[in-house]
């Protein structure tokens, strides 16, 4: 069995996001998504939140599991037996920092493997940063992310939902 983990703040989770994981739920036997604690990040939401956001977003994926996390991501892919972290690509400076990261994990855990997919062309843009600055500007977000997350940012005070 492999077990894949793809780790990431999912702040809030993206139609981008829900394609990779469909995408390597293709591949895979089972796949971790884990949601960091603690980024390095202004967060909008609590990791209760984006744990439930990415339940909800993910939960008719019977190979997909969401788990909260709070130690490196390499220790976190040892805890659940993980054999390879999925990354998405979105454009050329992703590569840049994709790479480094999975030189640094291949370092910290030999063995792990990155494998990466290319976000899909209709998220090749697609982030959750800004999927909260055009939310904030009154943007229609209805075609980038789930329904419940688009009534969660409206929550927040920073989203109009359009029918």
């Amino acid at each position: 069995m492999i077990i894949a983990l793809y780790p990431g703040s999912f702040d809030p989770v993206t139609n981008g996001h829900i394609d990779i994981a469909t995408r390597a739920s293709k591949l895979f036997d089972k796949i971790i998504v884990g949601i960091f604690a603690t980024p390095e990040k202004n967060l909008m939401f609590s990791l209760d939140e984006r744990v439930d956001m990415a339940r909800r977003a993910l939960g008719h994926l019977p190979k997909i599991e969401v788990k909260p996390y709070s130690n490196i991501t390499v220790e976190f892919a040892r805890e659940v037996n993980a054999d390879v972290l999925v990354r998405g690509l979105r454009m050329i400076g992703d590569f840049e920092w994709e790479f480094e990261m999975a030189m640094m994990n291949q370092m910290l855990s030999p063995g792990l493997e990155t494998v990466c997919f290319m976000a899909s062309q209709e998220y090749q843009f697609l982030s959750a940063s800004l999927i909260k600055e055009v939310a904030s500007l009154g943007g229609d977000i209805s075609k980038l992310v789930p329904r419940h997350v688009a009534e969660a940012l409206k929550k927040k005070g920073i989203a109009k939902i359009r029918k």
